[in-house]
């Protein structure tokens, strides 16, 4: 462990004896907003601050057991030596989760998202490749037990979608699927190719976390403009005769938000709204600096070929990060929605970044 990282740890220690001592106090007490600011604080630093203490231990159980190993009986000595071993591995993988446990969580990993995906390069093709990638999110939603709802829609004309917008909540969505904002580009034979030769596509992906606070941007009512209109996806009779889907128009930054999976205009408008909160909050994030921006417009894209963050290789059964240059032969199992393989190692290295920025790893 560096001595960077031990002075993170000392001042840690010394912040939550401070707490401890602050949470017992009368006066801090009889202040419920500060009691709980403070409890807040010391039920983050707590974690931290009991694991560093069972490393502590561990290290002290090493020196003893390296101490043992020089004993004269070759039995003892040969115990101390696997003992040894074990506590090196156990201390190892402590260091390791006292690291990550230090890194600044994004205060959107709780939230739900708004899942967007668009055909882009490849015509008939890429429509149908999003109806493969919007199959492989409601899957993995359902492996999570996440709740996933179908907000707007413009189908293929060979199937698939054009554009397609669903919303995702449950536990850590945000965080699972935060590094899904790209390009997916895919390879293979179209199902309206001919002549058996292999395509690549493409389809962007966006991901954006729904804003609990829907007041954080207020939206004027004067700057609204409202249009109901008859649903144009299934759903029987009652979609064909009444006007519930809804499309709200934000005049000043000329954003179009559409919603038409519930039957109730009302339900279509409150979705609406939620959804175009998430989308003027990015945007209002996005024009804070040219540097987000311009990190939002990497990452997205524009849906061309050359463009991409992942490709599915469907001659060699192969999917590939390119981010990360990871490939796996599994893609059968992606398609399916096991995804947790690829998004372990983009939250992995996504760390690892963090953690050289913070100047805290080895």
């Amino acid at each position: 462990m560096n001595q960077t990282l031990r002075s993170k740890l000392e001042q840690l220690i010394e912040r939550y004896q401070e707490l401890g001592e602050l949470l017992s106090d009368n006066d801090t007490i009889s202040k419920q907003n500060l009691f709980r600011s403070y409890a807040k604080e010391y039920s983050e630093i707590e974690s931290v601050v009991l694991t560093y203490r069972e490393r502590q231990q561990k290290a002290s159980e090493l020196t003893e057991a390296r101490q043992m190993v020089e004993d004269v009986d070759p039995e003892i000595s040969a115990m101390a030596a696997e003992e040894v071993n074990k506590l090196e591995i156990s201390i190892t993988a402590l260091d390791q989760q006292i690291r990550v446990l230090l890194l600044p969580r994004d205060p959107n990993d709780n939230s739900n998202i708004f899942l967007e995906i668009r055909a882009g390069t490849g015509g008939d093709e890429a429509a149908i490749f999003a109806g493969d990638l919007l199959r492989m999110y409601s899957r993995f939603a359902e492996m999570k037990t996440w709740q996933f709802e179908l907000l707007n829609e413009r189908i293929g004309e060979y199937g698939g979608y054009k554009e397609v917008i669903a919303r995702i909540s449950g536990k850590d969505v945000y965080a699972n699927l935060k590094f899904e904002s790209g390009a997916h580009r895919v390879q293979r034979v179209p199902q309206t190719e001919s002549q058996g030769r292999i395509h690549t596509s493409a389809c962007t992906v966006a991901v954006l976390p729904e804003n609990d606070e829907i007041n954080e941007i207020e939206i004027n009512k004067g700057d609204l403009r409202v249009d109901t209109f008859r649903a144009s996806g299934a759903g029987g009779q009652h979609v064909n005769k009444t006007d519930s889907a809804v499309r709200l128009t934000h005049i000043p930054t000329g954003i179009v938000v559409e919603c038409q999976d519930e039957r109730s205009q009302h339900k279509n408008k409150a979705r609406a709204m939620s959804l175009l909160q998430a989308k003027l909050l990015e945007k209002a994030k996005n024009e804070q600096t040219a540097e987000q921006a311009q990190t939002r417009r990497s990452l997205v894209g524009s849906g061309d070929r050359s463009e991409k963050i992942r490709t599915y290789n469907f001659p060699d059964g192969r999917v590939t990060d390119h981010r990360i240059n990871l490939t796996l032969h599994r893609l059968t199992q992606t398609i399916a929605g096991e995804l947790d393989p690829i998004i372990s190692e983009l939250v992995q290295e996504h760390q690892a970044d963090q953690l050289r920025n913070l100047g805290i790893n080895d």
